[in-house]
Order: C-alpha cells, then sequence, then structure tokens
C-alpha cells in the first residue's frame, strides 16, 4: 500500500536552545506565519543548552494561534506517562485540540541515568513505551466507567482516576527504526516518525511494510496510521527539484507529513510557502490519475460498533468531519442527556445552519429515528436515542445583541441560557428561561420557557419576534411577522413539530441586578404549605416569580421544600414587602436573600451529561392550587410516589398575552406542576395524576408524558390550526414523533 491517501501536512523541527529562548519561540511563530501545520521540539531533558521541551510547548502554544504542537520526541523514561497524559490532556484543552504526542523509548543511556532514571535494554525499553501507551490512553479515556489499572513493571498504574479528557483525539506518533519498535507502531500508535538522517535506501519501505504487518495482525486497518518523516534540510536547487524528491515520498513510500529540520527562517518560508502547496498540487493530480482513496480512516473496532439502518458511507462530505459514532472518542460526551442514557448510531455536529440542513436532508434518507438536541437538558429525553441519528445543535452557540435600544438579542439554538445570561447581565437587559443555566435555547425557547422572571417577563417564547428554521425537506426559512408568521406562530410551542430552529431573535427585558430569596421549609404539614404558598404567589406583585421543589420525608428528616424566588429588580425595599409574606406559609429552617445580577441566578456549568435511568414525568397546568390539588400532591410525597415534586408560578405577565398569539395557548393557569418517577414507579404516579384530572387543565409539553398528553398540550382550536402548518411545512411527518401533530394518511 504505497500511498495510504492521507492529508498532507508539513512542519517545522525547531532546536529549543536555552541561550536564546526567544528566538525558537520566534521561529515557531514565524512557522505558523508561513503556513505550515505542525511545529515540533527535540526533547533532550539530560541537555544542559536546551530548554525544557514541556515547558516550551506549553509557552508557544500560548503564543501561536493555529499549529499542532508535538515533541519530536518525547523521552518517555524521562516522562512518567501518567504524569504525561494529564499534561498532555491538560495543553490540548487550553490550546483547543492542538497537542500531538510524540514519544520515543530513550536514547543516550548515560545521560539518562544520570538523571535518575533505571537503565533499561533496548527490549526493556520497547516493553516500557508499550505500557506507557495504555497508561496514557487509559487515563484520556473518561467514557469509561472505574479507575484505571494498566502498565505494568516498568510504568504501571494501580487505581488511578481517569481524565481530564483532551479536547480531541491526541495522536500518538513513535520515533522507530527496529523490528520490534516498528511492530509497536503497527499495533498501538497513531503515526510513525523516523528521521530520513537516520535511514537507509529501502528503510520506509520496509518500515511500513512490518508496521502494516503488525496493523493487520491487530486487527488495524494500516491506513489508520499517519507515515511522518523529519527531513534534514533544503538539498534541492529549486521547488521542482525538491517537487521531484519528495514526490515518491509521499506516493511510494506513503508518507504524509513532512517535517522539516531547520532554524533558519527563510528555509521555514520557502518551505511553507511555495515547497507546500507545490507538492500539495503534485500529489492531488497524481491522486486523482490513480484513483487513491483519500480521507480519514476508522479503526475495525469502529466500524464493528456501527448502528444497522444507518448508511455511514452516505454521510455528506460537508458533515464527514463533524460526526461521532459508537467507536470514536468523545462518543460518551455526546451519546446521552442530562437525564437519559442514549446509544445513538450516529450523532451529527454541525456548526452552522447550512450543515444542520444538510443533516436533516441525510437523517430523512435513513431508516433510524432522528433526535434534535439543544442542550440535552429536556426532562422528557427527547433529544437522544437507541440506535438513531442525533442532530446536536451545540455548535450553533452565538449570542448576538442586533439592537440594543430594542434589546433584540438573536441566540443560536444551541446556546446556553447562563451564558446568555453572562452576555447580557453587564447590558443591563435579561431574558426569562428555566431555572438551570445549563438549559439549551432551542429545546426551552420552542417550548414555551417557564422562567424565574416569568410573571414580570412572560414566557421565553413570548418575545420572540423571528425564528430562522430548517425544514423538513432542508431548505433554512426566516420566520417573522412579515415573513411565515404562521411558522413563527407554530415555533412559538410547537417547534419541534415543525422544523429545526437553528435561531431565534428575543426581545429581552430591561433588568439589572435581581433579588433572589431563598426559603426552606419543613414541609410535614404538605398540604397547609402548599396552599398558602401558591395563594401568597398570587397576591403578590408580578416582579415576584417563585418555583417551589419539594422532596418527601426520609429517615433523619421531614419532607422539605425549598422555594426558589426572584424579584425582578433592585428596589430592595419592594422586594423585601413582597417577600416577607413567605415567612409565614410554613415552619422556615432556612432562609437567604441576595440582590446580584441575573447571570448569577442563571449560571451555566457546562457539565458533562452522563444519562442514568429512564425518568418518567407527569405535569400539569393548575388555575389555581386549591385545598384538593394540594390534598392529593401532599399524598403522592407521603406516599413516596415520586422522589421530586416541583411546583412553578406561571401566572402574572404569562396570562397578559393572548390565548390565540402563540401556539402555546394556556394563558389562564397560575401554575406548572411536574413530579418524576423512576420507571417501576410510573403506574402509581399516574393513578395519583388521574386524580387531578379536572384540577388540570392543559400541560406543558416538555414536563409530562402521559398517554393524553397532545390534547393537553394543544387545545382543540390550536392543535387544527398547528396541523394545518405541519401539513405546508413537513408534509411527510418528519418532525415531531414525540409527539406527532401529524393526521395519519
Amino acid at each position: 500500500m504505497p500511498d495510504y491517501g492521507h492529508t498532507l501536512s508539513f512542519g517545522a523541527f525547531l532546536t529549543p536552545q536555552a541561550d536564546d529562548p526567544q528566538r525558537v519561540v520566534a521561529l515557531a511563530q514565524a512557522s505558523e506565519r508561513h503556513g505550515l501545520d505542525l511545529v515540533t521540539f527535540q526533547d533532550h531533558p539530560y541537555q544542559p543548552s536546551f530548554l525544557d521541551t514541556w515547558t516550551l510547548l506549553s509557552w508557544v502554544a500560548a503564543s501561536t494561534q493555529r499549529v499542532q504542537l508535538a515533541g519530536n520526541v518525547l523521552n518517555l523514561p524521562l516522562r512518567p506517562p501518567a504524569v504525561l497524559a494529564k499534561a498532555a490532556a491538560s495543553l490540548d484543552l487550553l490550546s483547543g485540540g492542538r497537542v500531538a504526542l510524540g514519544l520515543g523509548s530513550g536514547a543516550f543511556w548515560d545521560a539518562i541515568v544520570a538523571m535518575g532514571a533505571p537503565r533499561m535494554t533496548p527490549g526493556q525499553a520497547v516493553t516500557a513505551l508499550d505500557e506507557g501507551i495504555d497508561v496514557i490512553r487509559g487515563l484520556w479515556d473518561t467514557d469509561t466507567r472505574g479507575v484505571l489499572r494498566a502498565g505494568g513493571g516498568y510504568h504501571g498504574v494501580d487505581g488511578a482516576k481517569r481524565g481530564p479528557a483532551p479536547a480531541h483525539d491526541i495522536p500518538i506518533w513513535l520515533g522507530a527504526y527496529k523490528p520490534r519498535m516498528l511492530g509497536l507502531v503497527g499495533r498501538k500508535a497513531d503515526g510513525w516518525l523516523p528521521s530520513l538522517g537516520y535511514l537507509q535506501p529501502g528503510d520506509l519501505a520496509a518500515g511500513n511494510a512490518r508496521i502494516d504487518e503488525a496493523a493487520a495482525e491487530a486487527g488495524r486497518d494500516p491506513r489508520e496510521i499517519r507515515r511522518l518523516l523529519n527531513l534534514g534540510g533544503i538539498t534541492a536547487a529549486s521547488i521542482d527539484d525538491w517537487v521531484d524528491e519528495l514526490l515518491p515520498m509521499v506516493l511510494e513510500d506513503g508518507v504524509s507529513t513532512l517535517v522539516l529540520g531547520s532554524d533558519d527562517e527563510r528555509a521555514l518560508a520557502l518551505f511553507g510557502e511555495e515547497l507546500a502547496p507545490a507538492l500539495r498540487e503534485a500529489v492531488a493530480s497524481e491522486r486523482r490519475a490513480a484513483g487513491t482513496t483519500t480521507g480519514a480512516v476508522r479503526s475495525a473496532a469502529s466500524l464493528a460498533k456501527r448502528a444497522p439502518g444507518i448508511d455511514y458511507d452516505a454521510i455528506p462530505p460537508a458533515l464527514a468531519d463533524l460526526v461521532v459514532e459508537p467507536g470514536d472518542r468523545g462518543y460518551g460526551a455526546v451519546r446521552s442527556t442530562y437525564i437519559w442514557a442514549g446509544s445513538p448510531g450516529l450523532v451529527v455536529q454541525p456548526r452552522d445552519a447550512a450543515g444542520v440542513a444538510e443533516a436533516v436532508r441525510f437523517a430523512r434518507t435513513q431508516d433510524v429515528p432522528f433526535a434534535v438536541r439543544s442542550g440535552g437538558h429536556g426532562i422528557a429525553g427527547r433529544s437522544t436515542n437507541d440506535g438513531g441519528i442525533v442532530i446536536d445543535l451545540g455548535a450553533l452557540d452565538s449570542i448576538e445583541v442586533l439592537d440594543p435600544d430594542r434589546r433584540v438579542v438573536r441566540l443560536g439554538a444551541g446556546a446556553h441560557w447562563g451564558d446568555v445570561a453572562a452576555t447580557l447581565s453587564p447590558l443591563g437587559m435579561a431574558i426569562s428561561s428555566g431555572d438551570y443555566g445549563d438549559v439549551g435555547v432551542g429545546g426551552l425557547v420552542v417550548a414555551g420557557g417557564q422562567g424565574l422572571l416569568g410573571r414580570s417577563y412572560g414566557l421565553t417564547l413570548d418575545h420572540v419576534v423571528a425564528a430562522e428554521v430548517v425544514l423538513a425537506d432542508g431548505s433554512l426559512v426566516r420566520a417573522s411577522a412579515d415573513e411565515h408568521p404562521d411558522l413563527l406562530w407554530a415555533v412559538r410551542g410547537a417547534g419541534a413539530a415543525v422544523g429545526i430552529v437553528v435561531s431565534v431573535d428575543v426581545e429581552a427585558a430591561p433588568v439589572g441586578d435581581v433579588v433572589l430569596a431563598t426559603f426552606v421549609y419543613d414541609a410535614t404539614d404538605t398540604a397547609a404549605l402548599l396552599v398558602a404558598w401558591a395563594d401568597q404567589v398570587e397576591r403578590s406583585p408580578w416582579e415576584l416569580t417563585s418555583f417551589l421543589t419539594l422532596v418527601p420525608a426520609r429517615r433523619d428528616q421531614p419532607a422539605i421544600a425549598q422555594a426558589m424566588t426572584v424579584w425582578a429588580g433592585d428596589d430592595t425595599e419592594a422586594a423585601v414587602a413582597a417577600l416577607d409574606p413567605f415567612m409565614a406559609v410554613g415552619p422556615v429552617l432556612q432562609q437567604q436573600a441576595n440582590l446580584l445580577p441575573y447571570s448569577g441566578v442563571m449560571q451555566a456549568h457546562h457539565a458533562r451529561h452522563e444519562g442514568g435511568a429512564p425518568a418518567n414525568i407527569r405535569g400539569g397546568l393548575v388555575e389555581h392550587v386549591t385545598p384538593r390539588v394540594a390534598g392529593v400532591l401532599a399524598d403522592l410525597l407521603a406516599a413516596h410516589e415520586s422522589p421530586m415534586l416541583q411546583l412553578r408560578a406561571v401566572g402574572g405577565a404569562v396570562n397578559a398575552t393572548p390565548a390565540d398569539a402563540t401556539a402555546y395557548a394556556h394563558r389562564t393557569q397560575n401554575f406548572s406542576l411536574s413530579a418524576i418517577t423512576t420507571a417501576s414507579g410510573r403506574a402509581a404516579l399516574d393513578r395519583r395524576w388521574d386524580q387531578l384530572s379536572d384540577d388540570v387543565t392543559g400541560v406543558y409539553r416538555s414536563f409530562d408524558l402521559g398517554d393524553d398528553r397532545l390534547e393537553r398540550a394543544y387545545p382543540p382550536a390550536t392543535l387544527a390550526r398547528l396541523r394545518t402548518v405541519a401539513a405546508t411545512y413537513d408534509p411527510d411527518g418528519i418532525f415531531g414523533h414525540d409527539l406527532p401533530v401529524h393526521v395519519p394518511r
């Protein structure tokens, strides 16, 4: 296999001289400026005239923007692999995924021993490197649960905690020449990095053959392994001669990364600006003529985990680098949501609206379900699946103030509300948006948006003035009062049923600091507490919004209720007057209040989603929390039929919007109820919820999994209108599988 089809890249191999430390940094910066893709440094820790290579890599990472960085190659005997794994992952995270790990088994053993490392024979050094790779990769593997036990007699860890995971798949390249080291490259490495000066004619071909043989024996595709080569310097008289000299190395010896060993900026400029484009053009021409297959190659282990029903070979080229499959590193971070564990066959992560459109066109041709995810925090679990496709909007996370005077803000669907709050708070603006900052814009805004500013502001969707929507046919349209107003109406409350909302324009409220008060009550007399709290909420000015969360009694404590209450303004005297009556609604165990920016209430933690046991949730909207409603909820809590019960205030400005203004039509209720249980507790919760059937006059679609939730989410007139809109924009019923609004044909 003379040409492995890898994309060509070009790098610099610099000497880390300590006598003029800024010169090597300047050369690294110049390498980037001259178009090189990679900057590498020698690593000889025992050499007193050299800088420490890892310190230099870190400094250069902070001094550059684009280039990949690596040791060439790092001396493993003097760099414990467990510590090196953390150092590499840390630098990769800090640099935005620009680290590669070049490793060597060690040379100059007298100097290594003088630095305190034990002497090894060549065979022992190879074994130690083999063990070290397992340790490094194991510590990066945060998708695998449990501590790491790996390595062996030279580099062993027993119970090490994994992490952090690097920002990308850090490739491990080995400097290798002898058969056993070449075999290790084939079995475990991502690249072979020899120096041309140490090779004899035919050594590249022989080395490739040994690597390929070892790869095949390990069940790997030899194309998984990149072939790199350090060049000693410029040897040709002209660029054409240089191309002629290097072209056979690419086409016959499979070399795809050429690294120039030079500390002369003129040579680096010539290499990056003239040789690199000329060689790329020559290689591309030869590959076209030969029909060479190019591009990334997935491992055999990864291919074996692909899901049936998905034509992976048909993934559009524009999405090829934006997908995560079950066998990929990082799959564990994208497979599940906050609540639900999933096992999708493909996660597509578009970077823009055009990518979302491409993903929709592909997904609808596949014989599997597909889901759409913005923040992945939805309790109802509609943003992952098993064996299907997930379109992950996380990269569409822009936050842009379009009109400061009108406070119109454009939000990408993948943005998190905590980040929105952090951007808007310094500008004296806020958008009411749930009660947790990790929630994504897209999922919340198309469902409603019951937030902690809700009684003063309304639902989040009440202030959406425009939206960009990808439709079922892959087209991108703008919905506003002037363009597709029927689609804008549907987006606000039923967006998931008509398309994928990729951005929204929202009118923010003029909000500076707010008062956040937290009351913790003894909820032993649950029914009385609920009635008193709800009555006081309804009596309060619209500036006050309160969410009450209850948990059942435990062995060592009574039932507890926590009220999270926000006064939408910085008038502390008015806030105290409104909050003081809440001290009397039940026995207060704890209470505190703070004046802070809304961004202090709504913070994004960007926590990794691991999923868990499938949740079951029942919800409902009620006009008032009557003694009968409170009694049913109290019995539910006392019977431990739900580990968490929540009541959200949704009156005030929410109900000031006409019922027919949006697809969210529930404009008379003052409270939103929700209760969570496990799969085994679903029947009991359903029976209890049936007792509320006369009181529940609607449901918030994100907080209910009842069989009749479609009719309760959308009253008859709303549902009829929604079906008309859906038939226009999604005639084949591609969207809304979780809550189908389409009339079966």
